[in-house]
């Protein structure tokens, strides 16, 4: 979202995309190991296709997120965002949405991590 509103506020606003996208990226790599050591709890059948989908959604993300990152630095020095990168960012945020909606499936439908 700092590259969309570096397109309105400009300079301030990117440079502040680098890091922001790579503490997210390091973030979602302790999400996942939390969410590999859970899956052992999850259910055969429905629950484990919407962990399958929810895992793989969020590897996009992160995929496309961690894209985004690389794309957007010379060096260590963040650039400006380009067509490029508002594609990557609006793909990422695409996959974040449906990883969390199976997310959320499988803790409000299907009771994944909930004490009983």
């Amino acid at each position: 979202m700092t590259d969309l509103a570096g397109l309105w506020f400009g300079k301030i606003a990117w440079r502040w995309s680098a890091g922001l996208l790579a503490v997210g990226c390091v973030m979602a790599l302790l999400a996942m190991a939390a969410g590999l050591m859970e899956l052992a709890r999850v259910p055969e059948g429905e629950p484990m296709r919407d962990a399958y989908v929810h895992m793989g959604a969020m590897a996009l993300a992160l995929a496309l997120f961690g894209a985004r990152l690389m794309w957007g630095l010379d060096g260590a020095h963040p650039l400006a965002p380009d067509a490029v990168s508002l594609i990557l960012d609006a793909g990422g945020f695409a996959a974040l949405v449906a990883g969390g909606w199976f997310g959320a499936r499988l803790v409000y439908l299907h009771g994944v991590g909930r004490v009983r």
